[in-house]
């Protein structure tokens, strides 16, 4: 990429984070997985709160106790449960209080990953008010105590614990088989999986990584004091560690690729850079270990490579869940694609080209029109019922016979599919995710896909045309005179909604029609920018937009398949190569309203270039791919890689008031807040520094906000002297049951 386009997609859209995305297991309600009798509970869950991680324990095994059959093997227990954490404890005890036979299986120690963090550090307890189902009870708010209060509520229960490894599990006939390490194997009729998200260290796959004095772990800083230590990594735990050490007495150095720690939280930042002044740690940033010796840690930099001394280095650069276990156990994964999905991806593919095909004049349609076939024989059928229907079908100027016209087009079944899908599951919407802002904003979209995108043109519109209720004048400006179907343009209605160039086609037009290209105008360069400037590309994309209607309501529960990453977040800027030929092809439609005569540039546009839009970027783009990719990619591939439209209100949305504020005391580094982002944005990343999220590409959906398990993000705006000001709109379960609380308290 040459230096000005370089600059140019920095300054849009590469300038701001790609986070990545960990694979979690694919979860039904209570933990199910798609392995018949195979639950999961914990931090595998994806929230990390352990409240929350002992809910999912007890209700995993509530449902497990519905869930079996009154008729079954006695001589095998009920559940088997991996796991000595929280969530594990809490389930065995819980199946305890329901009368049902189990055991629990742990590899090292119960609470081993509690046992591993440092001395005192705090644990938070949240939300406080919070009671999770089950017997289980925490309040301590640090690690010691913690671990003393489980420990002695489990002890009281006088329940086993078997030390052993589970390599796999598999079903065998009506019940589930566990491979331990040793080579044996146990059944039993339900298997909970609790075995946590830690799953095993990364590596730094450097030389000398394994020598004895390097740790993943710090247990006890004043182990340190006098000694010089290396700390690698640039989250909450490095920094945490590296404060601890220094302050234990120390010398330390952190090391972290980054430019700073992005990922530690305003506070613990706040703490690193008082050492950093007080000269107890020396920040390396912009660095990585490229050897550790027994004593030294050889570094390359900016600058090339140096040596530092280290009698002890701790890799605090994360932990990979446990996803070979889970995959071993054929457990399906979040984004992961396996055969059948590569195969049912290309048949759908295939179907929703042979359906654009019907539905936008291709050969399919040709083919049932030459034939008489549905739904060109809608008249016909209508008339075979003979009486007053025949009657009331046959006259154009009544509420009959204007469906029978409409409906003998493809294009009026296609929409009328559509709008169905977006009321019925704008609908379930509502109900699952029930707060103030998604009701407003899914009813709107319901309201606007009904209303203008379907009633309008294909209905109400012809009627009051037919019955000569809709004024000439107007009507010769919006809807030309044709002779075919309500012998009106209505069609063209769509574009109130639908603006340019997301819609082209009232605007490329053999001759200008010259109240579409005011309105258009209007819409794309007028009301379009005052509503993204003031509300962010949201203020379209999720309130407005048929495409952001479908992908709200049928994509919502699809919203963790879109991929992340640099790589995709570079892919954004194809919507704006869509942007400057949409331009390039007005530029060329106005040369040929302006050459009098025989117009080859006009011949061409309406013969190659038109057409070429209509079928490679309609059909093809928008229509295949888009909503081929619905249920592998999420609902919003069209709308955040080719939209024209979405491009040029990328544009507007740089200079945006609109942010999702943050509180980066309530984050836990959860991801859930970027993991069910549509539009692949690293949500995080800002929240865990306490500030607005302002990427562009932002639509609005609030999934991150009513995701989040602590209630850290809020929508706001950013005035110019830097004042956030969040809306009044709730969007936040958490919030919303926090102010409940409060008001009675």
């Amino acid at each position: 990429m040459n230096r000005p386009l370089h600059r140019f997609a920095d300054w849009l859209h590469l300038r701001w984070p790609a986070g990545r995305v960990e694979p979690l297991p694919v979860l039904g309600p209570d933990g199910a997985t798609n392995v018949p009798g195979l639950y999961v509970a914990g931090d595998l869950t994806g929230v990390p709160l352990l409240k929350y991680a002992l809910d999912s324990g007890a209700r995993a095994v509530r449902a497990i106790a519905t869930g079996l059959p009154t008729t079954r093997d006695r001589a095998l227990p009920d559940l088997i449960v991996l796991g000595g954490g929280p969530a594990g404890l809490n389930a065995v005890l819980e199946a305890q209080r329901l009368g049902l036979s189990c055991e629990l299986l742990e590899a090292a120690l119960p609470l081993a990953t509690l046992r591993a963090f440092p001395v005192a550090k705090p644990i938070l307890t949240y939300p406080t008010t919070f009671e999770p189902a089950g017997a289980l009870r925490i309040s301590a708010p640090v690690k010691e105590a913690l671990v003393e209060e489980i420990e002695t509520q489990w002890a009281a229960a006088g329940l086993p614990v078997r030390t052993a490894r589970a390599e796999r599990v598999r079903r065998e006939g009506g019940a589930l088989a566990v491979e331990l390490a040793d080579g044996s194997t146990l059944r039993a009729h339900r298997v909970l999986v609790a075995i946590g998200r830690s799953g095993d260290f990364r590596r730094l796959d450097v030389p000398g990584e394994t020598l004895g004095h390097v740790s993943p772990r710090l247990h006890d800083p004043t182990a340190f004091a006098g000694r010089p230590v290396l700390v690698v990594g640039g989250g909450d735990s490095a920094c945490e560690a590296a404060v601890a050490l220094a302050s234990a007495g120390a010398p330390v150095t952190l090391v972290h690729r980054g430019r700073e720690p992005v990922r530690a939280k305003p506070e613990v930042r706040a703490r690193v850079e008082a050492e950093v002044a007080a000269f107890r740690i020396a920040p390396r940033y912009e660095h990585r270990v490229v050897a550790i010796t027994p004593d030294t840690v050889r570094l390359a930099g900016p600058q090339g490579e140096h040596e530092v001394a280290a009698e002890a280095v701790f890799t605090f650069i994360g932990r990979e869940a446990p996803l070979a276990f889970l995959r071993r156990s054929g457990v399906r994964l979040q984004g992961e694609w396996r055969t059948p999905d590569r195969v049912a991806f290309a048949a759908f593919l295939a179907f929703c080209t042979a359906l654009y095909d019907w539905k936008s004049g291709g050969v399919l349609h040709a083919l049932a029109a030459r034939h008489g076939a549905f739904p060109f024989d809608v008249p016909e059928r209508l008339a075979a019922l003979g009486g007053a229907l025949a009657e009331q079908a046959a006259n154009p100027a009544s509420p009959l016979g204007v469906l029978a016209i409409s409906a003998s087009g493809p294009s009026f079944w296609y929409t009328l599919a559509y709008t169905i899908a977006i009321a019925l599951f704008g609908a379930r919407r509502i109900r699952r995710r029930a707060t103030p802002y998604v009701t407003a904003q899914t009813l709107t979209l319901m309201a606007v896909q009904v209303v203008p995108l379907f009633l309008l043109p294909e209905f109400l519109l012809p009627l009051a045309g037919a019955n000569g209720a809709l004024p000439s004048d107007i009507a010769d400006a919006l809807f030309p005179a044709v002779s075919y179907g309500h012998g009106r343009e209505y069609w063209r209605a769509y574009g109130f909604i639908l603006a340019w160039p997301l819609n082209v086609y009232n605007v490329f037009t053999h001759q200008p029609l010259w109240a579409w290209i005011g309105i258009g105008a209007l819409q794309t360069f007028v009301l379009i920018p005052w509503a993204v400037l003031r509300w962010g590309k949201g203020a379209y994309c999720g309130w407005i937009c048929s495409c952001g209607a479908l992908a709200e309501t049928v994509g919502d529960d699809h919203r963790t398949r879109m991929p992340h990453g640099p790589g995709w977040n570079r892919a954004n800027l194809a919507g704006q190569v869509l942007l400057a030929l949409a331009f390039a092809l007005l530029v060329v439609r106005i040369v040929g309203w302006a050459v009098p005569g025989d117009d080859p540039a006009g011949r061409v546009f309406d013969t190659l270039l038109l057409p070429g839009w209509k079928w490679i970027v309609d059909v093809a783009l928008a229509g295949v791919l888009g909503y081929g990719a619905y249920f592998w990619l999420s609902g919003r591939v069209w709308c955040r890689f080719l939209c024209p439209l979405a491009a040029f209100m990328h544009l507007v949305a740089r200079f945006s008031r609109f942010a999702i504020a943050s509180e980066a005391e309530r984050c836990i580094s959860c991801n859930r807040c970027t993991t069910v982002c549509h539009m692949g944005i690293d949500v995080m990343t800002p929240a865990q520094r306490g500030e607005p999220m302002r990427d562009p590409e932002c639509v609005r959906c609030s999934a991150c906000v009513s995701e989040c398990p602590t209630g850290v993000l809020s929508f706001a705006t950013v005035g110019r002297d830097g004042f956030v000001s969040l809306d009044t709109l709730a969007a936040s379960p958490v919030r919303m049951r926090e102010d409940r609380e409060r008001d009675r308290a």
